[in-house]
């Protein structure tokens, strides 16, 4: 249990300094950074296959087309929120990034209700709302919908709703998300090459190093938080997993100095209290459900 306990607050913590590390690539444009994350993660993630002796399933998902879509569509998902988070992050957004993955919880219970037809309870209902009233009062103050924190707290939700129902797991799913990509990124890549754009063959030696870092800073969270999530209960992961948004806004506010006024807290404190009443309501239901079963 501490171990898990461990291994998931890394994991977040890892993800929480993310802007650290992509505003050191600011000279390098988002959507290459993106396309040098999917090849070098790609080729980290051939060494820990191999390391672990982990290519059992590559046969039967060959054989099996609806697996191979269902990774295409999860992909393309995983692709958009990468690119939506590195622009956001290297244009000055990390606060409107941080919103996104604050809100997610939240958009995962709504997705399952609207997608999966799962039952909601009046606490998931009320949280909900209240987040719901927490974005009308940053759409007010901004004068526009904060589309940053949706679209990266939906298309992270989505990517997760497909990952739930999906037939492999974190490393495996990871891998074949990154194959898929490889070519797209290749070619893109291939092609800035030849123009003479490609930021990485201009670029000194610690920003390539960076690029490369790419891999194993993407993959090595995720294995952390999928040996943690095997070692732990979900509503201790639950609570673990506002670690990286939190770490996120600090540093938007405190090291990049990201404007974050009167009226933007009052929204960051609604969605904030709709968390915290979604959280107690699922230790409620949690602290209900074992004690029903030390009773029967």
């Amino acid at each position: 249990m501490q171990l898990g306990i461990l291994f998931a607050a890394l994991a977040y913590t890892v993800w929480g300094l993310f802007p650290i590390y992509f505003k050191s690539l600011q000279g390098v444009p988002p959507m290459e950074i993106l396309m040098h994350r999917i090849v070098w993660a790609l080729g980290f993630l051939l060494i820990v296959l191999t390391v672990r002796r982990q290519w059992a399933w590559v046969p039967q998902v060959l054989k099996q087309p609806k697996i191979l879509a269902s990774f295409a569509a999860s992909a393309t998902l995983l692709s958009i929120n990468w690119f939506i988070y590195i622009w956001s992050v290297n244009n000055g957004h990390v606060v409107d990034s941080s919103l996104g993955y604050f809100i997610t919880p939240l958009v995962n219970v709504l997705l399952g209700y609207v997608l999966l037809h799962e039952r909601m309870r009046i606490g998931q209902w009320a949280a909900i709302a209240l987040a719901a009233l927490g974005v009308l009062w940053l759409t007010w103050q901004a004068g526009h919908l904060p589309w940053i924190g949706l679209a990266l707290a939906f298309s992270f939700g989505g990517y997760g709703l497909l990952r739930k129902t999906a037939a492999l797991g974190a490393l495996e799913g990871l891998s074949l998300e990154t194959v898929l990509l490889f070519p797209i990124a290749l070619t893109y890549l291939a092609v800035l090459a030849a123009q003479g754009h490609n930021a990485f063959l201009q670029a000194p030696a610690t920003t390539q190093s960076l690029l490369a870092a790419a891999g194993p800073i993407t993959a090595i969270p995720l294995l952390l938080f999928a040996a943690g999530a095997r070692r732990i209960k979900m509503s201790t992961l639950g609570l673990l997993q506002y670690i990286a948004p939190t770490l996120q806004l600090l540093i938007g506010v405190l090291l990049y100095g990201e404007p974050f006024g009167g009226g933007r807290q009052i929204g960051f404190i609604i969605i904030w209290t709709a968390l915290a009443l979604y959280s107690a309501e699922g230790l409620w239901q949690a602290w209900a459900a074992r004690s029903e079963q030390r009773t029967t």
